[in-house]
């Protein structure tokens, strides 16, 4: 008979705090929570961007100019369910809830909150803006200022920035003597925790989930490769060069005329040429050198409004025990059924969500 403590309302409130605790990137960023209903995945819902105002001089002849206040809104897809799933009898062995909590529920959320973190930083593809050398794993105090100088130049609000670093850029960050000597700093934090903590204005965090991008192969097979066609303010590029062969493949970078770029699909060459499409848009003249930065860990500096995470209750089924509980705008459910097909009784838990980039200006991709 299965364990009569095993409910899923306890389960559920005791594993959505735990899986909180261990996300990382959705807990820095832009979180939607409006319209809270339940939803199915592939639904798309609206979610509202952060208003962005401007201040003007006050003028005593002209009075003021009233600022129209307009809610964009961007169309986010849910596509992504994570899930965990047991069967109910691995867990008949439990003598008590917190054999519960040991076998299943913090390994539960450490595994969904994994899966959210990893898809989350996929986002980086989106941002155009770099800093820092493909291949160079950034260890210093200049590192840090790069990115403030990269936010600095594209107008980033000074409060609230945030980075990611993969754990090698991070171990190096944690033996910078600045940071860890105690007598420099006025605090031990950094060599008892381990922690990096707020840089140059910058608060920033490890995690293991920061994408490795493996770049295109396109190159010429000498001299540079350069626009076919003049660009003016477009959104795809034509490329060729000497004998030009390769791939460009989604979140590459390219600099074109002295502006970098990123790739927004993957594009093939086909009779010496190849046209990538790009964001943000280029102008440039016909005969403009074009580069392809090579392959690099993607850590990202940004401000919250960058990037926003989506969740929505899922809707309970029917015909069996279930129950959704939602905390600080992230959702989760827990079911427990019976898999007819198999003869076994499972007990799940799943997250529906998805992330959107809503400002990539307020972002920089820092290669290592």
């Amino acid at each position: 008979m299965s364990n009569s403590f095993i409910s899923v309302k306890q389960i559920a409130r005791e594993t959505l705090p735990r899986l909180i605790d261990n996300l990382v990137f959705p807990n820095l960023i832009y979180r939607d929570t409006a319209g809270a209903g339940a939803a199915k995945k592939g639904d798309t819902v609206a979610v509202r961007r952060p208003v962005k105002l401007t201040a003007r001089e006050f003028s005593e002849n002209d009075g003021v100019t009233a600022e129209g206040i307009t809610e964009e809104c961007v169309n986010v897809k849910l596509d992504k369910i994570a899930t965990v799933d047991a069967e109910v009898s691995a867990l008949e062995s439990a003598l008590s809830f917190d054999s519960v909590t040991r076998l299943f529920i913090e390994p539960a959320a450490a595994a969904l909150a994994e899966k959210i973190n990893n898809d989350g930083l996929s986002l980086y593809a989106d941002v155009p803006y770099v800093a820092g050398t493909a291949g160079t794993t950034p260890d210093a105090l200049a590192d840090f200022s790069a990115a403030a100088l990269a936010l600095d130049n594209n107008r980033v609000p000074t409060s609230k920035r945030c980075a990611v670093w993969d754990p090698t850029a991070s171990a190096a960050f944690k033996q910078i003597p600045a940071l860890v000597n105690a007598e420099k700093c006025g605090t031990t934090t950094a060599l008892r925790s381990g922690s990096i903590g707020e840089v140059f204005g910058i608060s920033n965090y490890m995690t293991q989930a920061v994408k490795s991008h493996t770049a295109g192969t396109l190159a010429p097979a000498s001299g540079n490769m350069t626009l076919s066609e003049a660009a003016s303010a477009s959104n795809s590029v034509k490329i060729t060069g000497t004998t030009l062969t390769g791939t460009l493949k989604k979140g590459d970078i390219l600099t074109v005329g002295g502006k970098t770029c990123t790739v927004t699909e993957d594009a093939a060459v086909a009779d010496g040429t190849i046209t990538a499409k790009v964001y943000p848009a280029i102008t440039a003249s016909s005969g403009a050198t074009v580069t392809l930065t090579g392959s690099h860990k993607a850590n990202l500096v940004f401000h919250p409004d960058a990037f926003a995470f989506v969740t929505r209750p899922l809707s309970t089924p029917a015909g069996v025990e279930s129950y959704v509980t939602t905390y600080n705008g992230i959702s989760l459910r827990v079911v427990r059924g019976y898999d007819m097909k198999y003869k076994r009784e499972m007990l799940s838990m799943d997250v529906l969500y998805s992330f959107a980039t809503l400002y990539p200006e307020l972002a920089c991709r820092y290669l290592g």
